[in-house]
């Protein structure tokens, strides 16, 4: 099963540069857990401090499989050397095909684009440009403090979407747990995102 797991730095106590601290940490614990893939979502940081905390995040990863994200930010990735970048389907945003050419004269390492989609016809449009790896979501309801913060679409319709991807393979986002992985996974599902899941210690 491929993981993928997504930061939150304000999960960890303390102030700016504790939870900077921990979340590397946290990186380092992630890819000795043999995590895939952990993707950088500090959207209020500016860009240097992301580029400064993804680097201290690709030290901490150095010499293992894991690979490093930054999440809708493709200029801090090459600035850092990051193994990719991760997307959104939201009109206006940047297609996985307008990264790639905007990445392949600048840099030498290979670049890994995922892209988040909600619905079936954002996938059919996200695959046109050939991203390496989908994130569908929500599977499941979101619920914070016992109160749902969004429901989510459920199994048949995550099926649906693996069917609508082949061959890209989806990662199952939005209330995945440990106890209802395998159901993704039953579903067609390649793996599994989360943020909370992979972020309790």
């Amino acid at each position: 099963m491929l993981r993928c797991a997504i930061t939150n730095r304000t999960l960890f106590p303390g102030d700016e540069s504790r939870q900077q601290a921990a979340l590397i940490r946290q990186a380092a614990l992630w890819a000795e857990q043999g995590i895939d893939l952990i993707q950088l979502r500090e959207k209020d940081l500016p860009a240097a401090t992301l580029a400064t905390l993804a680097r201290q995040i690709l030290k901490a990863i150095e010499g293992t499989p894991t690979k490093l994200l930054i999440n809708s930010r493709p200029d801090v990735a090459i600035a850092v050397a990051a193994h990719g970048v991760h997307l959104t389907s939201a009109p206006g945003e940047l297609t996985p095909s307008e990264v790639r050419k905007l990445c392949s004269p600048l840099t030498t390492f290979p670049t890994l684009i995922t892209i988040s989609c909600h619905t079936i016809s954002s996938i059919v449009a996200a695959k046109t440009h050939q991203p390496d790896a989908i994130l569908f979501s929500p599977i499941f309801e979101k619920n914070i403090d016992n109160q749902t913060i969004l429901p989510g679409q459920g199994l048949t319709h995550l099926h649906e979407a693996c069917l609508a991807a082949a061959p890209i393979p989806i990662y199952a986002l939005g209330g995945i747990t440990h106890a209802n992985s395998a159901q993704c996974l039953q579903a067609g599902a390649a793996g599994i995102a989360a943020i909370r899941l992979f972020h309790q210690t």
